[in-house]
């Protein structure tokens, strides 16, 4: 048993604990109750769980969460098309987000993964001076793709 001062009372029992608390005006709270015996608190169990809520709240804010952006391509994307993605993803490398670029395989194309493998090593060439290849093109069913990080 603990006091709400954070003194120990021994080993108490449970009415006379909870005949203490009563006294005081706060609440018998079990802290662990794997121990032998059970260690209880004498706290106000709103406080606590209010006062517990803010630091879950507080270590929340300095989370920082990394998105990933995904540009999906066809196999048989036009160069001028394959430009105008490499700058969409120039500018989420620039906002430091990590960037999956996909190339999708239609009926037989399948069949030639190296003109997947060529259309994202090009995009990496365009795109190597903002980024780093996190992974690099891999065949996924029916999907190649590879995943860049910024600098």
């Amino acid at each position: 048993m603990i006091d709400a001062d954070g003194g120990q009372l021994g080993v108490l029992p449970t009415a006379d604990a909870l005949r203490i608390a009563e006294q005081k005006e706060l609440d018998l709270v079990e802290i662990a109750a794997t121990a032998t015996p059970p260690v209880c608190r004498i706290m106000d169990y709103g406080k606590f769980r209010y006062e517990k809520k803010k630091k879950a709240q507080e270590s929340k804010k300095k989370q920082v969460y990394v998105t990933v952006k995904e540009v999906k391509m066809g196999s048989r994307t036009s160069t001028h098309d394959v430009d105008f993605k490499v700058g969409h993803i120039r500018k989420f490398l620039e906002r430091s987000q990590r960037v999956k670029v996909s190339v999708f395989f239609r009926g037989r194309e399948i069949t030639h993964p190296e003109i997947g493998r060529d259309l994202l090593m090009g995009v990496f060439e365009k795109v190597k001076d903002l980024s780093n290849m996190e992974i690099s093109p891999r065949l996924e069913g029916r999907n190649m793709s590879m995943m860049l990080q910024p600098r």
